[in-house]
């Protein structure tokens, strides 16, 4: 075993130009928000999907933009409104006067990086026409079932939901997203760096470092990247003490929660906790890994309860105690 970590080592090791290249032109139009960056890379590498919160004007649609460019693959970006229909989505059956047939007509999410920006302002139905594409790579239009090109990844961005005419997302769709974000206001040197770089009036050009092939041989490196027994272990107990509070010694959790992570949670933090193991050079993930990526992969997975709501205790609290809690390996 220690011979193969070894070569998951070196090869890590030698796929850091890449990242470190990538971070770079990233760079160039997105000031500070490195935390951000990762957690879409992160993404990118563990083929997951990222949903993205903050207010208006915080670069959330620019930092998913900028990252497209940099990747030499199919990018769309699709505004989504009240009025947005399934079929402006995934696409539709055209009928064809000549022959008397149907053809169908791919709609925009036939791409490689989906921008879905502001997600949360289409109802609940257009979000549903994302749920096969987001889970099995294919889109059903009439009675044809189409895959999507790879890789196939939604960037999704979403203004707080106390904000005027959004809609919550089903959890069923929530539940597909590998992490929701939370993006935060820059600092006051931050800002000042975006100020100057903005208000110049140049265009930033993105040169693209990736490719699609790059991509799935960095997602193998991935998948090879060593997880020890006692850190599946300490993944399934997170996991568990979302469910079953009181089996952790967490009883003043139980009212709480209403619906812990699904078993989905349990893959997607051991995925993540091999991406973040991998952006920090290393072919073997530790509790560190997970405890970093924790808290996105498992903010939207826990239900709080309306008494946790009535004393305005978050799911983001609720997973930050659990962490607390449960013994480190």
């Amino acid at each position: 075993m220690e011979a193969t970590v070894k070569q998951v080592n070196d090869k890590v090791k030698a796929s850091q130009e890449t990242i470190e290249t990538l971070f770079r032109e990233i760079g160039k139009v997105i000031v500070g928000q490195r935390y951000l960056v990762e957690r879409l890379l992160i993404g990118l590498l563990a083929d997951g999907h990222v949903l993205l919160e903050g207010v208006p004007g915080l670069a959330k649609t620019m930092s998913v933009r900028t990252l497209a460019h940099a990747i030499d693959a199919k990018f769309q970006r699709i505004q989504f409104t009240p009025d947005l229909l399934p079929a402006d989505l995934i696409g539709t059956l055209v009928y064809n006067p000549k022959d008397g047939g149907f053809t169908t007509k791919k709609g925009p999410i036939f791409a490689n990086i989906i921008l879905a920006d502001e997600i949360n302002r289409a109802p609940s139905k257009v979000q549903s026409a994302l749920l096969e594409a987001m889970q099995e790579h294919q889109v059903t239009v009439g009675e044809s079932t189409f895959p999507l090109p790879e890789p196939f990844m939604v960037l999704a961005t979403q203004n707080p939901i106390e904000q005027e005419g959004t809609y919550p997302l089903p959890e069923a769709q929530v539940d597909r997203f590998m992490m929701k974000l939370i993006v935060s206001y820059p600092n006051k040197k931050e800002e000042k760096e975006i100020l100057e770089r903005m208000s110049t009036g140049e265009k930033i050009e993105i040169e693209p470092v990736l490719d699609p092939k790059t991509i799935f041989d960095l997602r193998k490196i991935v998948n090879q990247i060593y997880i020890d027994e006692k850190v599946k272990d300490y993944i399934l107990d997170i996991v568990f003490a979302t469910r079953y509070p009181e089996q952790f010694k967490l009883e003043s959790l139980k009212p709480l929660i209403a619906y812990g992570a699904s078993p989905r949670a349990s893959i997607m933090l051991t995925t993540a906790a091999k991406a973040h193991a991998f952006l920090r050079g290393r072919g073997y993930a530790t509790p560190e890994d997970v405890k970093q990526i924790g808290l996105d992969v498992l903010r939207h997975r826990v239900i709080v309860t309306y008494e946790a709501e009535a004393e305005e205790v978050s799911s983001e609290k609720v997973v930050s105690q659990i962490f607390d809690q449960i013994e480190v390996p």
